[in-house]
């Protein structure tokens, strides 16, 4: 057992970071000690305040933009970028030096994600930074700040939980741990958001969490953050006369959320504008979209305010009138966000794909369709025999459904704050149930929309300890690799493909997977890529399992993994016996290692994580 005073839970969010932590020799069971760190950050030139958030915004100013000082923090002196609020207010008015999403660029596989290319569009003059480099001093921040604080109990030695979305890849998982290694996490593990966010209204019920659930509820978590749609899906089961939670399902990696909200509010008021007479350019409107985006926090937050104004600057004297002023209303964002990304559908609705063009700017792989109902209807659908592998719950499956049939919801998510935009989803999920005989699913009350995540991070490595109350669950997916057939070469058909799941959907933390019989050829002595698949509904497959056909449901291809495995006395281009062992370690990422016949070497398969952008 840890030796930890405090557990500590980090939520690295794409618009904003929280810290959040249980003391663990002042908590007992069920009842913990928890709080938020207010941390310090800068808000203005030389100005220091304390807030519960960190806006994941990086500011790389010009050399002679700022007066000496102006940076000063009071841990490390001065530096040469900022983060946080001050980075997000600077960025506004000079978007090509601000660096956001970087949590988004960091699980892009089309990109370099350790190669300077953040801010994306920023001119050759603007000191670029990678999507890794951006996150590490997100993290460093956080742990300086709690050092800065907490002196006699330095971070370095408490046990540190990092929020990751659920439909996050073995890759992205990997880059996030090497993050938080680079800027000093030496005892981090990682937690779904989704799962962090039950872990949280767990908590926060004080132990009345069991009035609320039976056994048999399926717990929809429905978590739209700034960067990600992530929907899971958890079960409630009774073992040995208590209720346990086991989550048996999470979607795809679904670039929609609040970014996506920002810029099309910014086309609305942009619209608006040119109805007016005044046109914004490529520039302005980078400007006007981090408008938008702190007036639809101050509207979701703040129910009286129903106008908020909007000022983009001038680039220049050309521009009548200097700098652009406007203003969004809640009607505006209101019919935005509801319409656009909340349409009432039916649950036969699924997200639409548009023929893409043949050349497009390099950029974020973001969801084609907005419509998060249809995300939500497509979910839903494809996990309609989720239930029926897990022991306990088959007797509450739905017969003759078309989609796997919640029972509560639970939000997780600052959009959220929105009466509207929970009605919306409610309703049109009761419809779905209603059309096929199903009882209403039940609103889980009591969420904490904008520090659920890092609470319940907290509160999970507390409950690691062997205290409160565990979601059962381990890997989301099971994983394959692509086995080439041995086949005469013949024209025009390549060789078939097998895939070999090498961890099974379910696999918990810390755990080894058991060595399949078969052998495999592999290269030594120079590059090797493997074909890699993940799958969110194959649960009956074990270690070793060989498949020859699945659908485009079944399976879907991940990231490349790649190897130079060294020859070590064999000659290069060899191809030598080996069995493959995948394991998850204790942090939460998959490691595959490839072991040859007759010795004891082990040569890590390592994740394809620079992207293949130049292949």
């Amino acid at each position: 057992m840890s030796d930890a005073r405090y557990s500590i839970g980090i939520d690295l969010g794409t618009t904003h970071c929280a810290l959040s932590y249980v003391d663990t020799h002042a908590s007992d069971g069920e009842k913990t000690t928890q709080d938020v760190l207010p941390i310090a950050q800068l808000t203005g030139p030389g100005a220091i305040d304390n807030l519960p958030l960190l806006p994941s915004f990086l500011y790389l100013p010009h050399p002679d933009e700022l007066a000496s000082g102006d940076l000063y923090l009071p841990w490390t002196g001065q530096r040469e970028f900022a983060v946080g609020e001050f980075a997000r207010n600077r960025g506004a008015g000079t978007p090509i030096r601000l660096v956001s999403s970087a949590k988004s660029w960091l699980c892009h596989p089309g990109v370099d994600r350790r190669a300077g290319i953040l801010p994306n569009d920023a001119p050759p003059e603007v000191a670029r930074v990678s999507p890794l480099e951006s996150s590490v001093r997100y993290l460093t921040h956080l742990r300086e700040a709690w050092d800065h604080v907490h002196p006699d109990a330095p971070f370095g030695e408490q046990d540190v939980t990092v929020t990751i979305p659920a439909s996050f890849d073995p890759a992205a998982r990997e880059l996030t741990a090497e993050a938080a290694e680079v800027a000093g996490f030496t005892r981090m593990t990682l937690l779904e958001e989704p799962q962090a966010a039950l872990y949280s209204w767990i908590q926060k019920s004080g132990g009345q969490w069991r009035k609320q659930v039976k056994v048999g509820d399926i717990i929809l978590v429905v978590d739209v953050g700034g960067g990600t749609t992530d929907l899971s899906l958890i079960a409630v089961i009774e073992r040995d006369g208590n209720l346990e939670l086991h989550r048996v399902a999470v979607g795809d990696h679904i670039l929609l959320g609040g970014d996506n909200m920002d810029l099309a509010l910014a086309h609305v008021v942009a619209r608006k504008l040119a109805a007016q007479g005044t046109q914004a350019d490529a520039w302005q409107l980078r400007a006007l979209t981090y408008a938008c985006r702190a007036a639809k926090e101050t509207l979701l937050s703040d129910s009286a305010t129903d106008t908020v104004p909007l000022v983009v600057p001038s680039r220049g004297s050309k521009l009548i009138g200097g700098s652009i002023r406007t203003e969004l209303t809640r009607a505006e964002l209101t019919q935005t966000i509801l319409d656009g990304f909340f349409p009432q559908v039916d649950s036969a609705a699924r997200p639409v794909s548009r023929a893409r063009v043949g050349l497009t700017q390099l950029g974020l792989p973001y969801a084609q369709d907005a419509g998060i109902t249809r995300h939500l209807a497509a979910f839903l659908g494809r996990q309609v025999g989720a239930l029926t592998e897990l022991e306990g719950l088959r007797e509450h499956v739905a017969q003759n459904a078309s989609f796997l049939h919640p029972t509560a919801v639970l939000f997780n998510g600052g959009v959220f704050k929105s009466e509207l935009l929970v009605e919306r989803i409610m309703g049109t999920l009761n419809g779905w149930l209603a059309a096929e005989g199903a009882a209403p699913a039940r609103l889980l009350e009591g969420a904490d929309l904008d520090l659920a995540v890092a609470r319940g991070a907290a509160y999970y490595g507390y409950v690691r300890r062997g205290r409160g109350v565990r979601i059962r669950g381990g890997t989301a997916r099971a994983y394959y690799i692509a086995i080439e057939s041995a086949m005469p070469a013949v024209p025009g058909l390549e060789p078939p493909v097998q895939a070999l799941c090498v961890a099974p959907f379910g696999m918990e933390e810390g755990t080894d997977a058991e060595l399949p019989a078969q052998e495999f050829g592999l290269v030594v002595g120079e590059p090797v890529h493997f074909r890699f698949f993940g799958s969110s509904v194959r649960r009956q497959d074990q270690v070793g399992t060989l498949l020859d056909y699945w659908g485009p449901e079944e399976l879907q291809e991940l990231e490349e993994i790649q190897a130079t495995l060294p020859a070590a006395g064999r000659t290069a281009g060899e191809v030598v016996p080996v069995k493959l062992h995948a394991r998850v370690t204790e942090a939460g990422t998959l490691e595959l290692e490839a072991i040859p016949r007759g010795s004891d070497e082990r040569w890590k398969v390592e994740f394809d994580v620079r992207g293949n952008a130049n292949a």
